[in-house]
């Protein structure tokens, strides 16, 4: 360089000297490096966690978190901006969480679109179509899950908020027809086809659930004629216990009986209470001990007009198979019955009726 012209003096490099330079530089840097203080890079991901570690990532993941699962900061970052009450208001919270409720729905997650939709109902925004589209929502991942009486809950909960909410007032009307609720069905269908515009489904469910209510409406009348027949034979059958005078031992202590103590509590004889025959004659179940062989008979059907010989002669008109010695004749048996104290027996006259025998005061 020339101090007095000021201007740079080019040199002409030759290949070799370019070379020999670019030798020099290359290992001066090395030497600067290799100076350098040694670390180990431990913060980055390592080579066997890494599709691990990208999951967790926001920008990268397949699914959003699990309750209770370890979340990373800028996750946990982004869902304070996102749902944290300092930095939303109830109505931007409400929507926040109605918008992932939808996402949900909409990839048919109603279970979490229904926790959405509750955390935004919890938010308590003033906003009520907001808070109605919310409990509509919410009504219709129930009604998927086929939730009817949550969905119809929520449904009135939204009608509540917005009279005549279209959406909520026919999935309320689906929801009791679902429940053989014609009557409320019918009401619904009727609000609806009046107020809005014309719903061919609708018609459809209000055409069916007129028809279910009419049918409906005829069996609860066949029931309750059922009912009063047999409430009026039972205490007809009852009143003919207490004008024969039968001795009825009651356990319970009470003074009075009703007709479901005298239900038999032997399997063998369960279904077979006393009844009244067209006659108006008592039949009545009867248990029939053998002390000797340990042995039992159980008579389903015996008529009180009946003599206790005619039942015993049907019983062993075939001898038993554990009458071995065929010593069960009629004629040689003898019959007792239990009296009130537990304790004792009495002899039965087998040529007298059953009818007889149960009015004894023993």
């Amino acid at each position: 360089m020339s101090a007095e012209s000021g201007n740079l003096e080019k040199k002409d490099w030759t290949e070799a000297e370019r070379l020999k330079l670019a030798a020099k530089l290359d290992a001066e840097l090395d030497e600067y490096i290799n100076s350098l203080e040694k670390k180990s890079y431990d913060e980055g991901w390592s080579e066997d966690r890494w599709q691990e570690e990208m999951e967790k990532h926001p920008f990268f993941m397949q699914k959003p978190p699990e309750p209770g699962d370890e979340i990373s900061p800028l996750m946990e970052g982004l869902q304070q901006l996102k749902y944290g009450e300092d930095d939303n208001t109830p109505e931007e919270l409400a929507a926040n969480y109605k918008e992932d409720g939808n996402f949900n729905y909409k990839h048919r997650n109603y279970r979490l679109a229904i926790l959405s939709y509750t955390e935004g109902i919890k938010t308590k925004c003033k906003d009520e179509s907001l808070r109605a589209q919310l409990y509509n929502n919410r009504a219709a991942s129930h009604f998927m899950l086929k939730n009817y009486r949550s969905c119809l809950n929520d449904c009135k909960m939204a009608l509540k908020l917005q009279t005549n909410y279209p959406k909520a007032l026919s999935r309320a009307a689906m929801c009791c027809y679902l429940t053989k609720n014609f009557e409320d069905c019918i009401e619904l269908c009727n609000i609806y086809l009046t107020e809005h515009e014309f719903n061919s489904e609708l018609s459809k469910i209000l055409k069916n659930a007129t028809l279910e209510r009419k049918k409906q409406q005829r069996e609860m009348r066949l029931k309750e004629m059922k009912e009063k027949k047999e409430e009026k034979e039972e205490d007809t059958l009852i009143e003919a216990i207490k004008q024969r005078g039968i001795n009825i031992d009651l356990s319970n202590g009470h003074k009075s009986y009703e007709l479901k103590d005298l239900e038999p509590q032997i399997p063998q004889l369960a279904q077979h209470r006393v009844k009244l025959d067209k006659r108006q004659r008592l039949i009545w179940p009867v248990m029939i001990l053998y002390p000797e062989t340990m042995q039992t008979d159980f008579i389903q059907s015996f008529h009180e007009d009946t003599p206790f010989m005619d039942q015993l002669e049907e019983i062993f008109e075939v001898p038993p198979p554990w009458d071995i010695g065929q010593r069960y004749i009629v004629p040689n048996l003898n019959v007792y019955f239990e009296g009130i104290n537990k304790a004792s027996v009495h002899k039965v006259d087998i040529s007298r009726t059953l009818g007889t025998i149960i009015k004894q005061k023993q």
